[in-house]
């Protein structure tokens, strides 16, 4: 398998993996690559680095990143377990109740539930607060 860093002619960046080189220039050339942004077909190969591995030891800081995504995932728990601990869970009614709530029809309190990406939507365009809460995190048993 190979990762090719991939850009489409609106300049939208991303990466694929395919089977060998000739599998990508054979795909190209077919017209089967496209943006995944755009649907651009009009794909090219972009710069990108090679993931050479050596054998000398990381120097310290380099798993910055790793130490970084740690502590936003526990950060992130953290705010779901309070909302979950203190919030009314509302289930698939949650954007009727937000909007009864705005509006006064419903007796002020914190909620969270279920609201599909049109009813987001609309909350927030008619001046409703509403945010997304983290996803639970995955469980260890169903992780790759």
């Amino acid at each position: 398998m190979i990762r090719y860093a991939l850009k489409c002619d609106q300049t939208h960046g991303f990466e694929a993996w395919f089977g060998s080189s000739s599998d990508y220039d054979d795909q190209a050339a077919r017209g089967l690559v496209e943006c995944p942004f755009c649907g651009s077909r009009s794909v090219e190969k972009a710069v990108m680095a090679p993931a050479v591995s050596g054998a000398r030891k990381s120097e310290p800081g380099s798993d910055i990143a790793e130490k970084m995504q740690t502590v936003m995932m526990a950060a992130a728990q953290q705010v779901r377990a309070h909302v979950e601990a203190n919030f009314d869970y509302v289930g698939d009614s949650f954007a009727r109740e937000a909007r009864d709530i705005h509006e006064g029809k419903s007796e002020k309190r914190e909620i969270y539930g279920e609201a599909t990406p049109a009813e987001v939507k609309k909350l927030k365009e008619d001046g409703v607060p509403v945010a997304a809460l983290p996803a639970p995190p995955p469980d260890p048993s169903k992780v790759n």
